[in-house]
């Protein structure tokens, strides 16, 4: 008897280990891979942030400033404000300052903003100004696009560089000294008008346009929310049904953005810097067969000048003789070949392997683009 609850008890064991094993799979299954939220693929059409900028004076320099002579526009400033605090200069007084510099105050305006909220802004020298460290920033407009005042920014101005001299002309830099930030400097006075509140459809732009990445987040969105609610425009938008009320609309965006979507492919794409060196080579690259051969030459010059001296009892003069000695070595080729389909991987072993430098294996990217073997867009930044 109790053999037999034993065995009872091992076959609904087995049982419950296999219904396990099954929800496991459908999960799996039904879990989309590397899927990201619709947030991170798409922006929503008109909710987008503005820029700002102003002009104003920077003050409390301990003698960093402009120097007057060669920025009078800071002189110009100051008297400016000092006559809207009654206080005239004499037209033959020419001030030299040297606690005070010009700057342009720039900052950006984060959609739905409201007045009385704060932002930060960044403040950076026009002038000559060797240092704004310590400096006030005076009450200084932001203003837009279309002239109009949106904030207001004033405050002590963050530096994260410092810099030193000495009178024999020695000096040490640390970062950049002529800029710095304002955290929380500037209070919005104006709000900018959003479509957001207004009815009709909303548009999802995609951050990277792909046909695919479009079409898979309508049908994600059709299949939540019911067919037609979503479709299509083109590769960069998803046109997507609304309800009318404004605070209804807050909370159904808020649920659209956290669906899961998985985005398409990326392109085939290899990104070059030629100036930095900088190569960055995508997953989808491939190559056909091809066979590179990579070598380099060296050139050296090196100057042995030699001293000529006349000889005695001569009315002769020393002088020196320039000797150059000029070596030409190339060092020994080396060729290595791509099979059909080669992946990222191969590339790069096959590179490293060879030795070769970040600017040689830009030359032999172009070159593999020109002969037609490497199957990607070839982008130079």
């Amino acid at each position: 008897m109790r053999r037999g609850v034993v065995r009872a008890y091992d076959r609904a064991t087995a049982a419950l280990r296999a219904v396990a094993i099954v929800l496991c799979a459908c999960f799996s299954v039904n879990q989309p891979l590397h899927a990201d939220k619709i947030r991170d693929l798409a922006q929503v059409g008109g909710v987008r942030s503005n820029q700002l900028i102003g002009y104003g004076l920077v003050v409390g320099l301990d003698g960093s400033g402009d120097q007057t002579t060669q920025a009078p526009f800071t002189t110009q400033s100051l008297e400016n404000m000092l006559v809207q605090f009654g206080i005239t200069v004499p037209a033959n007084v020419r001030p030299q300052l040297k606690n005070a510099a010009a700057v342009t105050i720039t900052a950006q305006l984060p959609p739905f903003a409201k007045p009385g909220q704060l932002i930060d802004v960044t403040v950076a020298s026009i002038g000559n100004a060797k240092s704004i460290r310590g400096g006030e920033l005076l009450m200084t407009p932001l203003r837009g696009a279309d002239g109009n005042v949106y904030a207001m920014a004033q405050g002590s101005v963050v530096v994260g560089g410092i810099s030193a001299s000495g009178k024999s002309g020695s000096s040490v830099q640390v970062n950049i000294s002529a800029s710095g930030r304002v955290p929380n400097g500037a209070t919005v006075e104006r709000a900018v008008a959003s479509s957001f509140s207004n009815g009709g459809d909303l548009m999802l732009n995609l951050n990277t346009a792909d046909f695919t990445t479009a079409t898979r987040i309508a049908e994600a969105v059709n299949r939540t929310y019911g067919a037609g609610t979503a479709s299509a425009v083109d590769g960069g938008t998803v046109s997507v049904r609304g309800p009318q009320d404004p605070s209804q609309r807050v909370a159904w965006l808020g649920a659209i953005q956290a669906i899961d979507v998985t985005p398409g492919d990326a392109p085939a794409r290899v990104v070059v810097n030629s100036r930095t060196g900088t190569v960055v080579i995508g997953q989808e690259v491939r190559v056909t067969p091809a066979a590179v051969a990579h070598g380099s030459i060296q050139v050296t010059i090196s100057e042995n000048p030699q001293v000529s001296q006349p000889g005695p009892f001569s009315k002769g003069q020393t002088v020196v003789v320039p000797q150059s000695d000029v070596q030409v070595s190339e060092d020994g080729g080396h060729m290595f070949k791509f099979g059909p389909g080669t992946n990222l991987d191969t590339i790069v072993r096959a590179v490293n392997q060879v030795g070769a430098s970040p600017s040689d294996l830009i030359s032999i990217l172009q070159a593999l683009k020109q002969a037609g073997a490497l199957h990607a867009e070839l982008v130079v930044i």
